[in-house]
């Protein structure tokens, strides 16, 4: 009789399986994987909008004392990085999701693998019991032949006949047990090769069974693994949408000390605009009939100015321009361009002129004033602002080109830089187009 391998337990192995799944339960959002690129795409262009307002926020909240520049920049860094939080969390929650999905259907083929081994084994254990029946059917053949004498025979049957009517019933007799025989040892033959063909199927079956468990033990660790990346993803989100709140809040409280603060920076614009005026018209009929320096960029060229950093070429890190600021929903005009200069580097005069002076002014910082020859009728003057030092001083006359001061970071300033002002007729204006841009 051939042995039987032990019996899978399939209902262990599926209960097994389906509480580890249990135990991932997770709440993800419906059909995330099918559209994670587009809303890759989507985030990414959200967190460039969201760079471009927090770059204009930072020179709306220019010039603000205390901690208010560095709230509101906080604020606006989170801001920018909310869209790829969110991204994150959607992405862990999309592959947690395909785990599960992966888990159910390596679950489904254990199952039937499972399935498949019972059944073999039940045909197998039928198989055995009819194989050892026949065995004892032919067993007992065998017995009684040999109580008869030990010669079954078809001859001396025949021989041994009375009459012709024994004769007849003999042969048949003979021809029936002869033919039982044949049919049970074909039988025996038949069951014994399908029971060795069910058993060496049953052996692969359990080796795909065995290579089906470890496929979803990985499937659960895989669906583990992306849960707890998805509870961090979720853990980030939720507090950096609570500490924007917050900063929010703080802002807004702080909302009439940033109004004072501007009005504070507005009256020393108009000091700054009045002391030009009033400086620039002494100057003026002091050079009345100065010529133009032949250092400095012809006026018909349309740029007025050499580069006035020691970086070259000129980099401009933020433009002049009116700022909107989307917290404190205010517009604010950043009145300068801000050029790439670091602390320490040289600061150079941008055209041939006077200073006027080199004093701290609230919010701009160490200020070098210079005014310089009139241009098609209209003054001209060029401020350089967040000095850490000077070089000149009131009333030096410079040439374009000319050492007056070095970079850094005075006044109101998040890094080292030069903030480049230009006047005509005592009014701001883009500097950009009299640049060697």
């Amino acid at each position: 009789m051939l042995s039987v391998p032990r019996r899978v337990s399939r209902r262990t192995a599926t209960l097994t399986v389906a509480a580890l799944l249990a135990g991932l339960a997770f709440a993800a959002t419906p059909a995330m994987g099918d559209a994670i690129d587009d809303r890759r795409e989507a985030a990414e262009r959200e967190q460039a909008k969201n760079e471009r307002e927090r770059a204009d926020a930072e020179e709306a909240m220019e010039g603000l004392e205390g901690e208010l520049g560095a709230v509101s920049d906080r604020l606006l860094e989170i801001q920018a990085q909310l869209p790829a939080a969110r991204l994150a969390l959607e992405e862990a929650n999309a592959t947690f999701a395909k785990a599960k999905r992966e888990l159910a259907l390596v679950t489904g083929r254990l199952e039937d693998a499972q399935e498949q081994a019972a059944d073999l084994e039940t045909t197998m254990e039928a198989d055995s019991d009819e194989a050892t029946r026949m065995r004892e059917a032919i067993g007992q053949m065998a017995r009684e032949a040999y109580r008869g004498g030990g010669d079954v025979s078809s001859v001396s049957m025949i021989l041994d006949a009375d009459s012709s009517e024994d004769f007849i019933e003999r042969a048949d007799l003979v021809s029936m047990a002869l033919r039982t025989r044949a049919q049970v040892l074909d039988d025996l033959q038949a069951t014994e090769s399908g029971n060795r063909n069910s058993a060496e199927r049953l052996t692969a079956v359990q080796g795909r069974i065995g290579e089906l468990r470890e496929q979803a033990q990985g499937k659960v660790d895989e669906a583990k693994a992306a849960k707890e990346a998805a509870a961090r993803a979720k853990t980030k989100l939720e507090g950096l949408q609570a500490e924007q709140q917050a900063k929010q809040q703080q802002l807004v409280a702080k909302k009439g000390e940033i109004t004072e603060q501007l009005a504070k920076i507005n009256r020393e614009a108009d000091r700054i605009e009045d002391d030009l005026n009033d400086a620039i018209r002494d100057q003026r009929e002091r050079d009345k009939d100065r010529p133009d320096d032949p250092a400095d960029p012809p006026s018909s060229s349309g740029t007025l100015f050499v580069n006035p950093t020691q970086t070259k070429p000129i980099y401009v890190t933020s433009e002049y321009g009116m700022r909107f600021h989307p917290v404190l929903r205010y517009w604010r005009l950043h009145a300068g361009i801000d050029l790439r200069d670091y602390c320490g580097n040289d600061v150079y005069a941008a055209r041939s002129g006077t200073v006027l002076w080199t004093q701290y002014r609230y919010g701009w910082g160490n200020q070098v004033m210079i005014a310089h020859n009139d241009v098609n009728g209209r003054t001209l003057a060029t401020s350089y602002n967040h000095l850490s030092s000077f070089v000149v001083a009131p009333g030096t006359k410079v040439k374009a080109g000319q050492l007056i001061a070095r970079a850094g970071n005075t006044g109101i300033s998040g890094a080292c830089h030069l903030h480049f002002e230009v006047y005509f007729n005592g009014a701001t204006t883009n500097p950009r187009p009299y640049l060697p841009l």
